[in-house]
């Protein structure tokens, strides 16, 4: 290699890859450090390389990537890595290539670098559904009309609205475990494309690197990229969960609404307008969202190419830590917001009994008391709602003179005796006579977001486990190749 390249391959080619150093760095730091060993170990370095060595790995592992020295006119990545080993030790350091390619080493620093993101989404996430969980039990009894297409439909609770932001939050949390299953499996050892005699066991690579399990075949080891499609577009559905709750907080805490209000540090000013209070922390969730939906179809359209190919990867490894990093900032951000969201339980309350959410409730009743099928129960009470709404009533406002009326209309009688109208369209009786599993009856709820939290806790306290069992590794890894100087 000459060491000269154009300077528009540079800018596009060399300077975009150099781009992602300073995310790679501390896992290309530590796979050197596990590769020297290991070659150690097997007798392939000659003993009197080998301080040299500790010692530009062990510089180039205290050393931030911002003071490194990384230069897209050296090449990429690796380029600049060798530059500057060969500058300090010379030859010496072409020991690093013996039975790995370039590809490999990056492979594993990106596992490295990605596996501990998906540890912190996962925690936010975890995070995010014990603030929702915790919310939802305080507001178990705070009635509110559900709503479907933005319209009244049927008496509820926040609390029960909001355990259903919750529980999707709780299966991508399995997805992102499963994900981080995938991602916790070394790459090294594979070599080219099959391994390399040098390097021996891979599952001793492996343990190393604090890896749970090897990648079986070492070309797909090499090439694989469906995880991390899979891992950005379950990061982008957990955004996208926040995203239909900020949209609706945001229709929400309008003037129009003023059913909430978020906490003062969750908002942004308007410049000129002294009155506005704008919901800057929902619409960056909102924007954020939007990204990485565009970033999952990127990652897709990558993996379209032939097999044994560098440009899905290339790319990848700037695309996937950065979508997961920005997913894991949404979702701290909207576990603060709802903790410390303020509800005005009298508006929704207010904003329940101004309308019709009872309607369903009711013809159910006249099903069942007056012997209707449910068809006609329906229309009976759709003409008793039109009526009153034209005459500015409300659901409570109905009387059992209302609804014969409506049935003289439909061509039907009402002879039966219909109960206490007063109690049937009573919201808060509606809400506690739903306690079937999953119902908003206000036991429901709050069973229901104490198993939300305890799941929730489950999967923060399993993660931040598995996050030490890296440290632990890596420590280990350090301490052995200390050793060999």
């Amino acid at each position: 290699m000459s060491g000269r390249y154009a300077e528009e391959l540079v800018d596009a080619g060399f300077a975009v890859e150099v781009a992602d150093a300073p995310l790679l760095h501390d896992g290309l730091n530590v796979a050197d450090l596990a590769h020297l060993l290991v070659l150690v170990e097997r007798g392939v370095v000659p003993s009197r390389a080998v301080p040299g060595l500790v010692a530009v790995l062990t510089d180039a592992d205290r050393t931030p990537a911002a003071e490194f020295g990384y230069d897209p006119r050296h090449g990429e990545v690796y380029n600049c890595r060798e530059k500057r080993f060969a500058a300090a030790i010379g030859r010496d350091a072409g020991w690093l290539h013996a039975g790995r390619p370039r590809r490999e080493a990056v492979r594993i620093a990106l596992r490295l670098r990605v596996r501990r993101d998906l540890c912190d989404l996962i925690e936010a996430a975890a995070a995010f559904a014990l603030a929702g969980a915790r919310t939802a039990a305080a507001h178990a009894e705070t009635l509110m009309v559900d709503q479907t297409y933005l319209q009244h439909a049927q008496p509820s609770t926040f609390g029960h609205y909001l355990l259903g932001m919750v529980h999707p939050a709780l299966r991508e949390i399995e997805r992102l475990t499963a994900d981080l299953d995938g991602v916790d499996r070394s790459p090294a050892g594979a070599g080219g494309v099959n391994g390399s005699p040098l390097t021996g066991d891979r599952a001793h690579i492996a343990e190393l690197l604090g890896f749970a399990e090897v990648i079986e075949h070492t070309r797909d080891a090499m090439w694989a990229s469906d995880g991390y499609t899979a891992l950005v577009g379950h990061a982008a559905g957990l955004a996208t969960t926040l995203d239909r709750l900020a949209e609706d907080l945001e229709i929400w805490s309008s003037a129009e609404f003023g059913w909430v209000h978020l906490a003062l540090e969750h908002t942004r000013t308007s410049i000129l307008m002294p009155q506005k209070r704008n919901p800057y922390a929902l619409t960056m969730v909102r924007g954020e969202a939007g990204v990485l939906i565009g970033r999952a179809t990127g990652m897709l359209a990558l993996a379209k190419s032939p097999s044994a190919r560098s440009d899905n990867m290339i790319f990848s490894y700037g695309e996937v830590p950065r979508s997961v990093d920005l997913a894991t900032r949404a979702t701290r951000l909207m576990a603060g917001v709802v903790a410390e969201l303020e509800v005005d339980a009298a508006a929704m309350e207010a904003a329940l009994r101004g309308g019709f959410s009872q309607a369903a409730d009711l013809a159910e009743h006249l099903m069942v008391t007056a012997g209707l099928d449910y068809r006609s129960a329906y229309d009976v009470v759709g003409i008793a709602v039109r009526r009153a709404a034209g005459a500015g009533l409300t659901g409570a406002d109905l009387t059992r003179e209302d609804l014969e009326s409506a049935a003289a209309e439909a061509g039907l009688e009402l002879t039966a005796t219909l109960g206490d109208l007063a109690e049937v369209l009573d919201p808060a009786r509606i809400v506690r006579s739903r306690d079937s599993r999953g119902g908003a009856a206000p036991d429901e709820v709050r069973r229901m977001a104490a198993a939300c939290c305890s799941v929730a806790e489950k999967a923060r306290d399993a993660v931040r486990a598995r996050r030490a069992g890296f440290d632990t590794a890596e420590a280990e890894l350090r301490r052995r190749v200390a050793a060999l100087g």
